[in-house]
């Protein structure tokens, strides 16, 4: 298959380096420096090179800020049956914008960093893919992020957005509240160094995924929630209630059963 990708950054690149094993893959950057060490694929900087190229996919792996402008530039040099695909960590918008263009479409989200992440062992790992994509783009996508060994699963666009605000903005946002509040001192305690090390972790991805996540128009209601069980932990803390510690405590074991 003739896959274009968008974006040679991380992911971008990451992708490329899986895809052109198998594929006949094109990156697209409009930073040439970009492209100085991607190799086995053949590296784009104009745009009508694209149209020459006749991709039968295009993975668009631009900073979300700009997603749909990138897809916009792209457009008229695409073959009409030419599959869009996205790897976008929050869906909003582009239900919409698919629509609007009238392509098959087929939207993902691998979720993990190629900064953070084992590259040569992804299985404990996972990418999501949306349930209201094109079938053949669903088939192609199950069988690449099966090739990774990650685990997959499938939800609408809105489940997307609401799974991820859950499953990557809290821990996202304690992780960031544990960081903010640090001192450049050593300190003892095996579960202090293990919340050192993921918020570490954390930190090494790039400004802008970090962003991206957290301004999923989900991540508020969450940091409400945060926020409604912090105070509630503070005064129990405050009054030094030894029955309502303990209940607290009961409340958040069964959480995590």
């Amino acid at each position: 298959m003739k896959i274009l990708i968008l974006g040679a950054g991380k992911m971008g690149t990451f992708l490329t380096d899986c895809l052109c094993i198998k594929h006949e893959v094109a990156l697209f950057d409009t930073n040439p420096s970009r492209l100085r060490f991607v190799f086995n694929t053949q590296r784009f900087t104009q745009l009508e090179e694209i149209k020459a190229f006749e991709p039968e996919i295009c993975i668009n792996a631009v900073t979300l800020k700009y997603t749909i402008s990138a897809f916009e530039s792209v457009l008229p040099f695409l073959p009409k049956n030419c599959i869009l695909s996205d790897i976008a960590s929050v869906k909003t918008g582009l239900q919409a914008f698919y629509r609007h263009t009238g392509m098959r479409y087929v939207s993902t989200h691998p979720m993990f960093g190629p900064t953070f992440a084992n590259l040569s062992d992804l299985s404990t790992q996972s990418a999501i893919i949306i349930a209201e994509s094109d079938h053949l783009g669903k088939a192609f996508f199950k069988d690449f992020y099966g090739s990774l060994q990650l685990n997959i699963f499938e939800y609408t666009f809105d489940e997307h957005d609401e799974t991820i605000a859950y499953s990557l903005s809290i821990p996202f946002v304690s992780s960031l509240v544990f960081a903010a509040v640090m001192k450049h001192q050593e300190a003892p305690g095996t579960t202090f160094k293990k919340h050192l090390n993921v918020a570490r972790g954390l930190l090494s991805e790039d400004d802008y995924l970090l962003s991206e996540i957290l301004f999923n128009p989900h991540t508020a209601n969450q940091i409400e929630a945060i926020k409604t069980q912090m105070t509630e932990l503070q005064d129990i803390v405050e009054q030094k209630d030894l029955v309502r510690m303990q209940q607290f405590l009961t409340k958040v074991r069964t959480n995590i059963e």
